[in-house]
């Protein structure tokens, strides 16, 4: 229900945030007062609204175009024009928005214990927030899931231009560019440069390192940046001087003179976690370094270095990790300690993995080969080419590779890293082996693996690992 007019409530539970924090509101809650506090553009979170989800929707289509653009190396030929933008988009958002609207119904008409605050709130107090509009609520226990915010452009520019985009809204353009710049080397950088090089805009991408996507593996950081040199034209090593408007064109502007010219500009340099739109720190909790909220074993936040009774943090405002699947992980984490907080819970179920959807596909999880060699000095590393399979054969790559690290004395997985097609779904056997704890001794033929599949090129990496130890 919609909250009352009354200025100050006093409810057991404040939940700040409607992505993963509104999951963790069930059944067992039914008997207590609830306030769900959100003050995004939509209902639901980033994830559902201008995420993972629409991301990886356009995704899917930009891998469509791709494999269509790549046909005749297999003796086909298909054409991809004209692009029909706004059925791209409707088509995702008509799903999305549905879902949102449906959540925000569900919540604010179905769930009599749940009042639903549509605006921003600050904290006034370790207990107590204070919305815009004047409302003042106190609770018996929190929950801060307020989650992060595309980091704004830090050079001059016209922020009020309406063909500067973040990812919250370029998803969302009425028209198809026939240019694009992209400010940024990490994920949201490369998952968008995709996205639109494969429908056919000419996409530049600017990053102040010498390569992509430079937390991940070495190797694997300057194969992916070799391979998208051959779809998207890239500035690397480079300083922007500002981003001004010129007619029709947005002008990006480089240390060392050079001018880019687009008819958009995506500014994809990283997230800020929400902790100090909401006041967090002058309510006297702790921050990390990089903003974010601090949090415990436990998912208390942290006052003083010591945890706070009742008030937990999760998702991006406190997790190094901002990933939807650990925002999940660390809600089912609170759901149960703010039912049972005599018998807290906490921690995660092994090594994180994350996927990254470009052209062509990431997915890694653990230690890096750099990384580890450094902990683990006699660490084996094994790399297997995806052609050395059939299934290799079939796909006509010859780029594509999965690498593994693994310590030598125990035979434990400390990493994985994959590079190609589907790798978001071939990790999944290695990250159980190394969540479980499993030695990759017998782990390729302990099993079936069909034959062919691109899971064998995962089968064909333990087995050379095996033979390393």
């Amino acid at each position: 229900m919609t909250h009352s007019s009354t200025s100050e409530q006093h409810v057991d539970l404040i939940v700040i945030g409607a992505g993963s924090g509104n999951s963790l509101i069930g059944p067992e809650f039914h008997d207590k007062t609830v306030a769900l506090l959100d003050d995004g553009r939509w209902f639901g979170g980033t994830c559902l609204n201008a995420g993972c989800i629409p991301t990886k929707m356009f995704v899917h289509v930009a891998d469509v175009a791709a494999h269509a653009a790549d046909a005749p190396r297999i003796g086909l030929s298909f054409t991809r024009d004209p692009v029909d933008w706004l059925a791209i988009r409707d088509r995702v958002f008509a799903k999305t928005d549905k879902i949102s609207r449906a959540g925000f119904r569900y919540r604010d008409e179905k769930s009599p214990n749940v009042t639903v605050f549509r605006e921003t709130f600050r904290f006034d107090g370790p207990r107590t927030l204070v919305s815009a509009s004047g409302v003042r609520l106190s609770g018996e226990q929190i929950v801060i899931a307020a989650g992060s915010r595309p980091r704004p452009l830090e050079v001059p520019h016209d922020g009020d231009d309406p063909a500067l985009h973040t990812s919250d809204s370029i998803m969302r353009i009425d028209a198809l560019p026939a240019s694009l710049t992209i400010l940024g080397g990490g994920a949201v950088a490369v998952e968008f440069a995709h996205v639109f090089s494969a429908l056919g805009v000419r996409v530049t991408l600017v990053a102040r390192s010498e390569r992509l996507l430079t937390e991940l593996d070495h190797e694997i950081s300057e194969r992916f940046t070799a391979l998208a040199s051959e779809h998207w034209s890239l500035r690397l090593g480079a300083h922007l001087g500002g981003v001004a408007r010129d007619g029709a064109e947005l002008v990006v502007s480089l240390d060392g003179g050079e001018e880019l010219r687009s008819e958009l500009v995506l500014v994809a340099q990283g997230r800020i976690p929400n902790a100090d739109r909401l006041g967090a720190a002058s309510a006297g909790y702790d921050l990390e370094a990089d903003g974010r909220l601090a949090v415990d074993h436990h998912q208390r936040a942290l006052s003083g270095g010591e945890p706070v009774a009742g008030v937990y943090g999760l998702g991006d405002v406190s997790s190094m990790w901002e990933l939807k699947h650990v925002a999940n992980h660390e809600a089912r984490i609170v759901e149960h300690n703010l039912a049972h907080p005599h018998e807290l819970i906490g921690g995660h179920p092994g090594p994180v993995p994350s996927a990254i959807f470009s052209r062509p596909q990431i997915a890694h999880f653990g230690l890096t080969e750099e990384q580890a060699r450094r902990s683990h000095p006699d660490a084996v590393v094994v790399v297997q080419e995806y052609r050395t399979t059939a299934y290799g054969w079939a796909l006509e790559d010859v780029t594509s590779i999965c690498k593994l690290v693994v310590d030598r004395e125990t035979a434990l997985l400390l990493g994985a890293h994959i590079v190609g097609p589907e790798a978001s779904i071939l990790i999944q056997p290695l990250i159980q082996a190394a969540s479980q704890g499993l030695s990759i001794r017998g782990l390729a033929r302990g099993q079936y693996w069909p034959h062919p599949a691109a899971s064998e090129v995962v089968e064909n990496a333990l087995l050379k690992a095996e033979e390393e130890l």
